[in-house]
């Protein structure tokens, strides 16, 4: 399952659960020996050597049992039980229970980065620093590695990111002498180009009021920054999503969707795809893992061209790369021995096999530095895609100038607001700066209810 897949699940959370992941003063876990976790009982995979430790672990990509089974091959003193225990939102609904109840979780767990710090806060994730993992830090991308930290800690490993880029139709394109854009002005320009061209029968993409995790992407590429949150000091949160720059991202996309250059339809929907694959859309600004997406569109035009082009910029001169989606292996404090479980979760794509397997079976852009740039990666050929190389062209370079950001600690309330509030300005019930307003007024009473000091 790809990181939209996962994107999209976890979106889809109920908002009773979001409540469950939001108080500073969750359950603690039962960590350190005593036996709390999933159970080793039910693996999905075979455990190869018997009488050693074992490490239980929820996890969802296509290649994990492969992995896995890599792993314990060739280890004699761990094994790994592996159990899909849902995805996105099915998972953070076992877990989230799990460590309120204090028993029932994994000893390793995949989490997006995105929502690390709403289980942080219910302290049901180990401090990975006290047992090493720093020693594995010049493995990861600065981003990647930026995303799973907080304040003096590091929470997770790292295992696949989303750059960004722009997906775009450039048959569509040179059909209408329409010059690729490279900034978001020329962006403007060119779907009013393209527009016109059409008499408004193709539009150059969509603003869907539940792209959140885009959203998100777009605020960091501006310079907004939507939280300011440090684990170490959980009772102190920044909330800015009304500054100058957030409020220049709502107008500026609000503002295509009033004059009808862009669609509103909501993502992940059949009109959604449909408008894509027809032709509708001439561009769909996603990450790396949208590649395998768009060849499945549903009545795809069969004529569509498409390619891969480095996401349109505020100020050229100065790019400012992002993410959208990507996995870490957390391990939780119910874990019988956090020490092992780190070490295995660091381990687990260390081995050139295994990054082999997450690139080709998963579909992963690993957030690993040496494979971003090696020459394995960099000369992948997509067929669909006219055999461009886009790993080397678009999203490696992205990714490694991907600085991180950091999220909040109540990611799933947050998201159902910005969604709430960028309907209502689409729909023309507030503008794009009165939304902006709603939002940070709404996150700042959420967040005192919840127990925080904002600044």
């Amino acid at each position: 399952m790809t990181t939209k897949r996962r994107t999209l699940l976890a979106a889809g959370m109920t908002a009773a659960m979001a409540a469950t992941l939001v108080g500073c003063t969750g359950g603690g876990g039962g960590g350190g020996g005593g036996g709390a976790g999933a159970s080793k009982e039910n693996c999905s995979n075979e455990i190869q050597v018997q009488d050693v430790p074992v490490v239980t672990y929820w996890g969802w990509n296509e290649d994990t049992s492969q992995t896995v089974d890599n792993f314990n091959a060739s280890h004699d003193d761990v094994q790994i039980c592996w159990t899909n225990a849902g995805q996105g939102g099915d998972a953070y609904t076992k877990l989230a229970t799990a460590i309120q109840s204090k028993s029932g979780a994994p000893d390793m767990v995949q989490i997006e980065y995105d929502w690390l710090n709403s289980f942080i806060m219910q302290r049901g994730l180990v401090d990975m620093t006290e047992h090493g993992i720093e020693e594995h830090k010049d493995r990861f991308t600065e981003g990647a590695w930026r995303d799973v930290s907080s304040g003096d800690g590091v929470f997770a490993v790292p295992v696949d990111l989303g750059p960004v880029g722009m997906w775009y139709r450039a048959d569509l394109f040179e059909q209408h002498g329409i010059a690729v854009p490279t900034t978001w002005d020329e962006y403007a320009a060119a779907a009013q180009q393209l527009s016109d061209a059409t008499g408004g029968e193709t539009l150059i993409g969509n603003f869907a009021p539940n792209g959140q995790g885009q959203h998100y992407a777009f605020l960091d590429q501006a310079g907004a920054v939507p939280f300011d949150f440090d684990s170490g000091k959980p009772e102190e949160l920044g909330i800015a999503v009304n500054d100058e720059a957030s409020k220049k991202v709502f107008s500026y996309w609000v503002d295509l969707a009033n004059k009808g250059l862009v669609g509103t339809d909501q993502a992940w929907t059949p009109e959604f795809n449909t408008a894509l694959g027809t032709g509708r859309y001439a561009t769909a600004i996603y990450p790396v893992w949208y590649n395998i997406h768009i060849p499945s569109f549903e009545d795809g035009d069969p004529n569509a061209v498409w390619r891969a082009a480095p996401i349109p910029q505020w100020d050229a001169a100065s790019p400012k790369q992002v993410n959208w989606g990507g996995s870490t292996l957390a391990v939780t404090t119910q874990a019988t021995d956090p020490e092992l479980a780190t070490t295995v979760a660091a381990e687990l794509y260390e081995p050139e096999e295994n990054k082999k397997l997450g690139v080709e079976v998963g579909g992963l852009f690993l957030a690993d530095s040496e494979m971003i740039e090696s020459e394995y990666f960099q000369n992948l050929e997509y067929d669909f895609y006219g055999g461009q190389q886009i790993n080397k062209e678009v999203f490696g370079p992205a990714a490694l100038a991907y600085e991180g950001v950091t999220f909040g600690p109540f990611t799933q309330y947050f998201y159902d607001e910005m969604q709430r509030v960028l309907s209502e300005a689409i729909e023309g019930n507030v503008d794009a700066s009165g939304a902006a307003d709603e939002l940070q007024e709404s996150l700042e009473t959420y967040a005192a209810e919840q127990g925080f000091a904002v600044k």
